[in-house]
């Protein structure tokens, strides 16, 4: 799949998966380190509208600033905030289990997003591939996704705002639950996307 490049006010679906398939995330600490680092590298230079933590692989749907926002050196390459968090994350996770080498799969997979539509259809493959990979039966209550975040009033650090000005918030569940039922949707959407 050919690779689209990062670029200051894109939107991209960003993907991977482990090395050779193996676990990325063993424990609860894996997953709250990896969101931390994510806040730490990633929302400085990114509006994030979904997420997703699974034991092989992640998801993560988001917009890159715009060049006024961003520094001379990471509006030039922005690929870099993304080096950063998947490299402190590598050595945490390596010095922990006692391994060495690359953690996860070449590099980071990205696809952009080039429309609305597009875009609202990413939330729900987002926040329903815990099921389509058998994590869960729920994923209202899948703890490492953004969906519970767009049902709170919490603070977060997500951009729900735009999204839920394209999803109506009253009928932001029962738009899930209707994808779900979608077996098709699931199998077919994104194909060659983990």
């Amino acid at each position: 799949m050919k690779q689209d490049v990062l670029e200051p006010g894109g939107t991209y679906h960003i993907f991977n998966r482990g090395n050779n398939k193996e676990d990325i995330f063993r424990e609860l600490e894996n997953y709250q380190y990896f969101l931390y680092l994510l806040k730490k590298y990633l929302v400085p230079v990114c509006d994030i509208y979904a997420y997703c933590l699974l034991k092989n692989h992640f998801h993560l749907l988001l917009r890159l600033k715009d060049p006024q926002d961003l520094s001379p050196k990471l509006c030039e390459k922005p690929h870099l905030a993304f080096s950063h968090l998947f490299n402190a994350y590598t050595k945490a996770f390596n010095k922990r289990y006692g391994r060495s080498g690359s953690l996860f799969q070449e590099h980071i997979k990205r696809k952009r997003v080039e429309d609305e539509k597009y875009l609202i259809q990413l939330i729900a493959y987002i926040h329903l591939n815990p099921v389509k990979h058998g994590f869960t039966e729920d994923y209202k209550t899948y703890k490492f996704s953004s969906y519970q975040a767009y049902k709170s009033s919490k603070p977060s650090l997500l951009k729900r705002e735009y999204i839920l000005s394209l999803i109506d918030p009253e009928v932001f569940e029962h738009w899930h639950d209707e994808r779900k039922l979608q077996t098709d949707y699931l199998s077919n959407f994104l194909q060659g996307q983990t």
